[in-house]
């Protein structure tokens, strides 16, 4: 049975990583003021709270459909051999797309009441319209992503590779650091046997970024511990950027699991500052989460209202 808590687990992630970083108010609203926000018989902010962290953005939403489109065409691929063409790959991502439109234009009122069930854009919340430049940002990715994914290294690897272990995609997992469950999301996981290498797979539908190799040097230390892959040389990572047709693969090595682990160690004190009961999970007053000096931020925050009223 659900047991309802006053106070989240506490745990650990990349994303939590970076929101914390960002901005410690808007920490504050995605882990603890929402929590129980779901509930009917919940206070007024924690509803808010819960239903802004609900909210998407057009960019978010696109490399969400992107990789929930890949997933099912590899796992359709893997059970039946077929494979969908590019056009209807990408007709199934515009239609996502419409109906997140069409949620958030005509549907707003029942988003407020079932933010689970219906989805809120953030531009569309906030300005009423989408910006014509993110239309066509988003319209020249979704041109060339499904294009870019069905000729990928990993998806040709996929069909052409027989001796292969697949491992459950885009689910999540965890493990252990000295006492703090971590979250992993993994986009793709397979084994080559005829190579004797793990690969991890991260599909971006965005530019290239430093944080690239960090992300998936944390998957690798999931590998270790978790899969109990005994040596570094086993595992090979891999970015797929599908707005170029591109991909890097790296071999790690000790010292990037070392500077991964570090990150965390600071990164789960630097949480802990902010907890009147560490055993708990106890957030300070909420006035003690400062909002970010960076006030650029503020206008793609889901958060902002919020902001402005306390």
């Amino acid at each position: 049975m659900y047991e309802i808590k006053p106070y989240p687990e506490f745990s650990w992630s990349l994303s939590r990583h970076k929101t914390l970083m960002e901005c410690p108010r808007k920490y504050a609203y995605e882990y603890y003021i929402s929590h129980n926000g779901w509930l009917r018989d919940s206070n007024i902010l924690a509803r808010d709270a819960y239903r802004f962290k609900k909210m998407t953005n057009l960019e978010i939403l696109f490399g969400s459909a992107v990789h929930d489109l890949i997933l099912s065409v590899i796992g359709n691929y893997i059970n039946t051999g077929f494979i969908p063409g590019e056009a209807e790959l990408n007709q199934r991502l515009r239609s996502t797309l419409n109906s997140a439109f069409k949620d958030s234009k005509v549907r707003a009122d029942l988003w407020r009441e079932r933010p689970n069930h219906f989805q809120m854009l953030h531009e569309i919340y906030y300005n009423g319209e989408l910006p014509q430049d993110k239309v066509d940002e988003i319209q020249k990715r979704l041109n060339v992503s499904m294009g870019n994914f069905l000729t990928s290294k990993t998806f040709t690897d996929v069909k052409e590779k027989k001796e292969m272990q697949f491992v459950e995609a885009e689910r999540f997992r965890f493990m252990f650091i000295d006492g703090v469950k971590i979250f992993i999301v993994m986009d793709f996981l397979y084994r080559d046997m005829e190579a004797g290498k793990w690969i991890i797979v991260d599909w971006k539908t965005g530019k290239e970024s430093f944080e690239d190799r960090h992300q998936l040097a944390l998957y690798a230390l999931y590998l270790k511990r978790v899969l109990k892959v005994t040596s570094i040389e086993e595992i090979v990572i891999r970015n797929e950027y599908l707005l170029t047709g591109t991909h890097k693969t790296y071999q790690l090595t000790e010292t990037d699991l070392e500077k991964v682990h570090e990150l965390f160690g600071m990164s789960v004190l630097q949480m802990q500052r902010y907890l009147e009961d560490i055993s708990a999970n106890q957030p300070l007053n909420f006035n003690t989460f400062p909002k970010t000096n960076t006030i650029t931020k503020c206008d793609r925050c889901n958060y902002k209202e919020l902001c402005e009223m306390y």
